[in-house]
């Protein structure tokens, strides 16, 4: 088994209760205006603000009870910049704090007590007057579970571990062991990473086990400052971005007590063994491939990296200082700087194609989720593959982590990068829906990063079997949405969810969970960007899809 397959089948999201899921699950996403975007919060800011405020004060604090008491705390009205330790800096007041979990995207988080005692002070206080984290207002209220669940199930509400696992969220740029390897280091020696894409972006980082023995008369206490390094580096870093509007952390205690690394290359680093050999190929003989070599082994697959790694402040207070760095053990920089070449070229191949059911218009709807669409041209001399030309090479980095494999229309997708570096309208042909075989999507509106204020607000996501609706005018149903899918052949869904809106909103916004992600994909598919039309109504609204950070509803 490789260490890939391994590490996949680690926890890939932390669980509360079903009823905490549902309490967090209100204002994950706004109304109307841009529901599958970051930032759709702000909009509610204000009127969520004036409702906890209100709720919190009335009666003297009784309202805050209506939720039995519990030693968790569900915070809310958070700063997009907050870490951790900016909640147990600001919270350690009411009492010990065991444990932390961070919610980037909605600006939440959990926060559990060792006694329910402490999170009584916290919400008492917190209704009585202003409470601050990182310099702004946060709002409490008790958590309906009694008990944040962690990965590694411990019955220690205090114990961790010396292996983090990370989460990356809204990865706009590739992640790779060179880009963890600059964030995690500077708070303690990293010793293996090992990244997974299986659902997102994953990665576990080990710190080592460095035993110190303490003395006191006749009591001896064991410490190890690999654990004390890892709980310094969630404090540090979980909630935080490594690029700016992007690529956020999200970090837990993982299961594995150690890492298990067999080559050092973009998705796994053992620095002990900076000369472990990459797994090369051509060596023995080898059978004849009758096609050659696949496509996306004529290009460089080296990923890249936007813009510099936000340094830690040079007073941050868990970086380490010059005489907390060991002299005699050293784990070296990886020899090869994979993270400062990239993808070589903006074009994508797209092969396994349905050739009855998709098209240009098709493969931009599934396609603009990671990244500007400029041309999509299908080959006539290979039938059910097609040229996706998009904004920059990073772009096609995003599609090929999470489009590559799909299943569309009972047919595997294999997306890969192009060794062309442009899309050339040669050789147009009529496909069998009639349409043609190329068509150019530069000057197109539904085109989702075309600044970078907008490029940040997309949340990328992997399929999923839960689809995020938004921009849909007030007067279509749940009936209407599920004869939408009917006439278009695609499967219809089996849960529906509407955001509550603005009095003064336009449009509405909601969820659509289906039976699998192969539905959801398929409705994406066929139905983003169609053009929705009302009596009496002078512009079609159109409607757009993406896929939900929820699991199901």
């Amino acid at each position: 088994m490789s260490v890939l397959e391994e590490y996949e089948r680690a926890p890939k999201r932390l669980k509360v209760s079903a009823e905490d899921e549902e309490e967090l699950e209100e204002g994950e996403e706004s109304d109307s205006a841009s529901a599958g975007l970051m930032g759709d919060d702000e909009e509610d800011e204000g009127q969520s603000r004036a409702r906890w405020s209100s709720a919190d004060r009335k009666d003297n604090g009784s309202e805050t009870h209506r939720i039995a008491p519990s030693p968790v705390v569900h915070v809310r009205g958070l700063c997009e910049s907050v870490v951790e330790a900016d909640l147990v800096e600001a919270l350690e007041k009411f009492g010990n704090i065991c444990y932390v979990m961070m919610m980037p995207f909605k600006r939440q988080a959990l926060v559990e007590f060792e006694e329910v005692q402490s999170a009584d002070r916290c919400v008492a206080c917190g209704s009585q007057e202003p409470v601050y984290i990182a310099g702004q207002q946060a709002y409490f209220n008790y958590s309906t579970s009694k008990r944040i669940t962690r990965p590694t199930n411990a019955d220690d509400p205090n114990s961790g571990n010396k292996v983090l696992l990370l989460s990356i969220q809204n990865p706009l740029y590739p992640i790779t062991t060179d880009v963890l390897y600059t964030v995690c280091n500077p708070i303690g020696n990293v010793l293996r990473i090992v990244i997974f894409k299986r659902n997102g972006i994953q990665a576990m980082v080990e710190y080592p086990s460095v035993c110190v023995l303490s003395c006191s008369f006749s009591l001896t206490s064991v410490t190890f400052e690999s654990i004390q390094n890892a709980q310094k580096a969630k404090a540090a870093l979980n909630g935080a971005d490594i690029y700016a509007g992007c690529c956020t952390l999200k970090i837990e205690y993982a299961r594995p007590s150690r890492l298990n690394v067999i080559r050092n290359d973009n998705d796994s680093w053992d620095y002990t063994k900076p000369f472990l050999l990459r797994r090369e190929r051509g060596k023995g003989r080898q059978r004849q491939a009758i096609l050659g070599e696949h496509p996306s082994s004529y290009s460089d697959n080296g990923y890249g990296s936007h813009c510099p790694l936000l340094p830690l402040p040079s007073n941050n207070r868990f970086k380490r200082s010059s005489h907390d760095v060991p002299e005699v053990v050293s784990y070296p920089l990886p020899q090869t700087s994979s993270y400062m070449s990239h993808a070589s070229s903006s074009v994508a191949m797209v092969s396994g194609l349905h050739p009855a059911k998709m098209n240009c218009t098709r493969i931009f709807n599934l396609f603009c989720l990671y990244g500007n669409i400029e041309k999509v041209k299908f080959m006539k001399s290979v039938p059910g593959t097609a040229l996706v030309e998009m904004g920059d090479e990073y772009a096609v980095d995003r599609a090929i982590t999470h489009l590559n494999s799909i299943k569309v229309f009972s047919k595997r997708l294999n997306v890969c990068v192009s060794k062309q570096h442009a899309v050339i309208p040669s050789q147009v042909f009529e496909l069998e829906d009639g349409s043609s075989s190329y068509k150019d999507f530069a000057m197109t509106r539904n085109n989702r990063f075309t600044s970078a204020g907008q490029a940040s607000k997309n949340i990328i996501q992997p399929p999923s079997c839960v689809l995020h609706f938004y921009n849909v005018p007030p007067c279509i149903s749940e009936d209407d949405l599920q004869r939408l899918c009917t006439e278009h052949d695609v499967p219809g869904f089996i849960k529906y969810k509407v955001f509550d809106a603005k009095p003064s909103s336009k449009t509405i916004s909601g969820l659509l969970e289906f039976d699998s992600k192969t539905h959801a994909v398929e409705v994406l598919t066929v139905l983003n960007h169609y053009q929705i039309r009302i009596p009496n109504g002078s512009n079609p609204y159109t409607l757009k899809l993406c896929f939900s950070t929820s699991s199901h509803l």
